[in-house]
């Protein structure tokens, strides 16, 4: 169960880049002691396969309390002693039980937690399943055991009635001594009016002198020997019957520390397999824990030497004050060469990368943004500080070539290496030429290496070595003042002449301090002075670039916005245009045939051929200019032909989408020899060319058990919802309609059922008191569209619906 984390780093490199105090945070978020004793042993992973299980264990923590809260964890211990004792056969004391309680209280906490998780297969599974909950076990210790020095009365039922022996013993014991000290012939004696207790048995204060009023057996006498303790003999064999029963209270809690003891030994791999995996998750969820209050997220993890940091954090630094560094290493260089100004976060950013590397291989997530990667190394390397040594004579050039020299012993191709101020603390060129000589053989090694430094040399050398990258912390020349910011591929000036003259040096001091450097390093200065400028106003540029582009998005998007509501008015307008049409052809068209009954029955009246032939003849135009009519009121808009085909002919309730209106319809009359076919769309009828519609295969309706009931007799929910699912169902359900409103639905019901062309109908009303089933069998006896009607049979729901066959 433990993590199986590889110990290969020297610890001074931990100390040096501060892992334990991160530790010590984590340790912090931890709930138990052996989850706290966990985190504070965690040690970076060398291994790539461990790093990515630790790593992805922790991110599903996170996700799992982001998504259901983080689980509770008790203050729990390590039971295994103590279930050990119980299976040789020893009784457990209350303290142990009240421990293992604690446990079992602590598993079905858990258990109950992840079922609610419905994703059973995540990387934390085998922990979770690994708890075995003992509900009944729990309950009972958590009845019985009051403290770790008390039981229940509710621990067994024969120590509940000698216990209340006890007390009711106890009462009349009292009640007696009660009588004496209320006596005026008792109180004289007394020293005071009350009833104490001596050895456990219930004795009255006398004075010294009145020894032989009161008889009795002497318990006790007060520290200056003016007062006995007696017990009375009028009591005395009450309090020997308490004795008695207090010594069979002692019998059935030994007897029931016994049986849990039994019990717990039973279930003692369980507990101790529970207790295991409940200080894992402890330590899993304390690391997503830490990870939230971090704001840190999951790196792309590999071997490969590439780092890649956005807007990284060091943990350590107020989030507040820190400022956010870009930084990369291992794709086309794998030494980078950091300048700059004292303060200006040269050291911060060699501890960033080093410290998140070892969070990373710790199994914890960093405090940075998406993108961000971080390779794993067998070794990591740090020379980071002064570490002068008193004791061994050590100067800090010495100490720090000490240091190097333990470093480049142990490189190679699998180590990062952090060097701070490489060949600093000696003469400057010396120093310069020593640096270089280190950084050509750490390249040899294969190791990657980052290290600062104020030597133009190294500038240089870096400009000019293939595989050597510079990168300077930026320095606002305006304020005097570092910006913390990492520029990779652009050297950095110390900057001590601007920084000495905001300080006070007096100016000729830094002339003549100007005219000692070299002519080269002028030029050098010079030229970084230059690129600084080009790069400042590049990246105004960008920055400006940047804006425009938002600019141009966010009008782009309020374009795409304006269109979308262009196209709903539109949309709009020709449904209403639509509906004019409609009712224009549908007028026309009952004048129209008014005219041709009157025809018809002047047809009748006369029997000349030719007036027969004219008149069939209009009646025929009638219907062409209909057809006409109709096309031209329904397609306010043409659509390109795609050369959709239909893939077989329509008929009578199938679903159609009508392209010219991107809108569903129903066909009511199959298409005639022209293609012309009778469609409904909402409450809208209207004639349309086959050729602008396309079949919408039906989908088999998704049954559901879940049912609403109405809200009353204002707007019914449920009637809203038949009506827009009607459609696609032959099931109507008017349970716990009154009956006027389910007569109003089954009207609804079976009109649209006609529309549709469906002659089989079921009609869900219920038993209940027979009220609303009656009156809807009485209305379909009288409904023109019903041909008949039964009532279901087995299978169908029985007497509580109403099968329906239509005409």
């Amino acid at each position: 169960m433990r993590s199986a984390f590889i110990m290969n780093m020297d610890n001074k490199n931990y100390e040096t880049l501060e892992l334990d105090k991160i530790l010590d945070m984590l340790a912090a978020e931890c709930s138990c002691e052996d989850s706290r004793k966990i985190a504070l042993a965690t040690v970076p992973s060398t291994d790539l396969y461990t790093v990515k299980q630790e790593i992805g264990k922790t991110t599903e923590a996170l996700e799992l309390s982001v998504k259901y809260g983080t689980p509770n964890f008790y203050n729990i211990h390590n039971v295994t002693a103590s279930l050990n004792r119980a299976k040789s056969g020893g009784t457990l004391s209350l303290s142990e039980l009240l421990e293992i309680k604690k446990v079992l209280g602590q598993t079905y906490e858990l258990t109950r937690w992840f079922d609610r998780n419905e994703n059973k297969e995540t990387s934390l599974s085998y922990l979770f399943e690994s708890l075995f909950p003992n509900k009944y076990l729990w309950q009972r210790l958590e009845t019985a055991i009051l403290d770790s020095e008390h039981l229940s009365d509710e621990a067994s039922p024969d120590l509940k009635a000698i216990r209340q022996k006890i007390t009711r013993s106890g009462l009349k014991i009292r009640e007696t001594l009660d009588k004496m000290i209320k006596s005026p012939s008792t109180q004289k004696y007394l020293q005071e009016n009350i009833i104490t207790m001596r050895d456990g048995r219930f004795v009255l204060p006398v004075k010294t002198e009145f020894k032989g009023q009161i008889g009795g057996l002497v318990h006790d006498t007060s520290a200056t020997g003016s007062t006995l303790f007696i017990e009375p003999i009028s009591v005395v064999e009450a309090n020997n019957d308490i004795r008695i029963l207090q010594g069979k209270e002692q019998d059935e809690i030994h007897r029931i520390l016994m049986e849990f003891s039994k019990e717990c030994a039973d279930m003692s791999e369980q507990i101790i397999s529970s207790y295991d995996a409940a200080v894992m998750l402890d330590v899993y969820f304390a690391k997503a824990n830490l990870a939230a209050k971090m704001r840190a997220m999951t790196p792309e993890i590999s071997d490969d030497g590439v780092i890649i940091l956005n807007k990284a954090r060091h943990p350590l630094i107020d989030e507040k004050k820190v400022v956010p560094v870009n930084f990369s290493i291992g794709e086309t260089y794998s030494t980078l060469v950091i300048t700059g100004p004292n303060t200006g976060g040269k050291t911060v950013t060699l501890k960033t990368v080093g410290l998140l590397t070892l969070m990373t291989m710790c199994g914890l997530l960093i405090p940075a943004s998406d993108g961000s990667r971080i390779s794993i190394y067998k070794r990591i390397l740090v020379d980071i500080g002064d570490r002068q040594s008193i004791e061994h004579n050590l100067s800090t050039f010495s100490s720090h070539m000490n240091r190097v020299k333990d470093i480049l012993d142990e490189a190679d191709y699998e180590s990062l290496v952090l060097i701070d101020e490489l060949g600093s603390g000696t003469d400057p060129i010396e120093g310069a030429a020593l640096a270089v000589s280190i950084i050509e053989r750490l390249r040899q090694l294969g190791a990657t290496l980052i290290t600062t430094t104020h030597y133009q040399e190294l500038k240089m050398y870096a400009l000019d070595t293939a595989d050597v990258e510079n990168a300077s912390c930026e320095f606002d020349v305006n304020t005097l003042k570092p910006t913390y910011r990492l520029i990779i591929g652009s050297p950095g000036k110390s900057n001590a002449f601007a920084i000495s003259s905001s300080l006070g040096i007096d100016d000729e001091i830094i002339d003549y301090a100007k005219s000692l450097i070299s002519e080269d390093n002028r030029r050098f200065e010079t030229i970084i002075d230059n690129l600084e400028k080009a790069r400042i106003e590049l990246e105004e540029n960008n920055r400006l670039a940047e804006k425009y582009r938002a600019e141009t998005e966010r009008l782009k998007a309020e374009l795409t916005e304006q269109r979308e509501k262009f196209y709903e008015q539109k949309e709009a307008e020709l449904e209403r245009a639509r509906r004019e049409a409609s009712d224009i052809v549908n007028r026309v068209q009952r004048q129209s045939q008014a005219l041709i009954d009157e025809l018809d029955s002047l047809r009748k009246d006369k029997e000349k051929s030719d007036f027969t032939q004219r008149a069939i003849e209009a009646k025929h135009k009638q219907k062409s200019t209909m057809n006409k009519l109709y096309l031209e009121a329904n397609p306010v808009s043409e659509e390109r032909d795609d050369g959709y085909v239909l893939p077989r002919p329509l008929k009578k309730g199938d679903t159609v989408l009508m392209t010219d209106t991107n809108r569903n319809a129903i066909v009511v009359t199959p298409p005639d020899e022209k293609g012309i076919c009778f469609v409904q769309a909402g409450i809208m009828k209207t004639k349309v060319d086959v050729k602008k519609l396309r079949l919408v295969e039906k989908q088999q309706p998704v049954k559901t058990n879940q049912k609403k009931k109405p809200q009353g007799k204002g707007v019914s929910t449920k009637g809203v919802e038949s009506r827009m699912t009607r459609r696609f169902s032959t099931e109507l359900d008017i349970r716990g309609y009154a009956a006027d409103e389910g007569i109003h639905e089954t009207d609804s019901f079976i009109d649209n059922a006609v529309m549709s062309g469906i002659t089989m109908l079921t009609i869900i009303h219920g038993r209940g008191t027979g009220v609303l089933k009656n009156a809807i069998r009485a209305h379909l006896k009288r409904h023109p569209s019903v041909k008949s009607y039964r009532p279901g049979v087995y299978g169908e729901g029985e007497d509580g619906v109403t099968v329906v066959e239509l005409k």
